[in-house]
């Protein structure tokens, strides 16, 4: 949390002219320069001189107070960096140099398989999850792993996949959802009214239809069900709207792009995994329908 201003209230020196008026948010006031002040302005006038002394007094407790507050957060924040350094320098170590002629490749151009579109909660990080090594996934995360359709027009989603697909040239996309996710609570709690104001809200609607199934098939469920229902439902959706972006249903029905969903639970760490039936699918185009196929459960 960033500190707030180091002076709470200031103090009341209206004798005094305008060039030597104290800045109200001065990170440092030193006691020489209050001294300076006091002979200069306040001989003569020992009320005065009294209370600006105590004022002075109190004004430099205060900002030492607040520098240590401010010295012991900072020195937080330093910790966590010398903790990310530590790790870059050994990922540098133990992973870039031992393979530094994969790395020099890399320089050249990437040319994965997978492109990944995950949620991003910070629990679920798909490289972290699935072991995926530099170069092996191009990925792209967002609230809620949401696959826009192609009428909803651009947004940093599907520019992503614009260039995996038409540049890179990536032959699986993964869609994976996940357990617990705040997203698709949000998508299930949200009014049939949405606040133009919330950006989450304005977002989350994209899976309305995901919402709207999950309302007609576990309607007799719990909240918490539910939402557990509208993870995987969601990303079943995410799959049907991929198939709206010409450029990807061409590639899927010629047979160099397959599209695959996926579910990490991470309460018990198991992993679900499936690939959507194009051909079927399409088949049933205008139905609402979808259909599945090669389903494995990873516990």
């Amino acid at each position: 949390m960033a500190p707030q201003g180091l002076l709470g209230s200031s103090i009341s020196l209206s004798p005094l002219p305008n060039k030597y008026s104290l800045p109200r948010t001065s990170p440092a006031i030193s006691t020489l320069k209050l001294v300076e002040i006091e002979k200069t302005h306040f001989k003569g006038t020992p009320g005065l001189r009294l209370k600006a002394s105590m004022e002075s007094s109190w004004l430099t407790e205060e900002l030492a107070n607040n520098k240590q507050n401010i010295t012991s957060g900072t020195q937080s924040g330093s910790d966590l960096f010398n903790e990310m350094k530590n790790r870059f320098l050994s990922f540098k170590q133990h992973k870039f140099l031992e393979e530094s002629e994969h790395f020099q490749n890399l320089a050249k151009g990437q040319a994965p398989k997978f492109m990944v579109i995950a949620c991003g909660d910070s629990r679920v990080c798909p490289s972290n999850i699935l072991g995926f090594q530099p170069g092996e996934a191009f990925v792209i995360r967002n609230v809620a792993n949401l696959v826009p359709p192609f009428e909803n027009g651009p947004t940093e989603t599907n520019a992503a996949l614009e260039f995996a697909v038409n540049s890179v040239l990536v032959e699986n996309i993964l869609v994976i959802g996940h357990s617990c996710c705040g997203g698709i609570r949000a998508l299930m709690s949200r009014q049939d009214e949405v606040n133009p104001s919330s950006f989450i809200g304005s977002w989350v609607v994209v899976g309305k239809n995901a919402r709207s199934s999950t309302m007609a098939a576990a309607s007799n469920l719990d909240f918490d069900h539910q939402c557990r229902h509208c993870e995987k439902e969601s990303v079943n959706r995410s799959l049907m709207n991929l198939l709206t972006y010409p450029w990807i249903e061409e590639k899927v029905e010629n047979g160099v792009l397959s599209i695959h969903g996926g579910y990490y639970n991470f309460v018990d760490c198991t992993f679900e995994k499936w690939t959507l039936d194009y051909e079927e699918s399409v088949s049933r185009k205008g139905s609402d329908m979808y259909c599945l196929k090669n389903r494995e459960f990873w516990a």
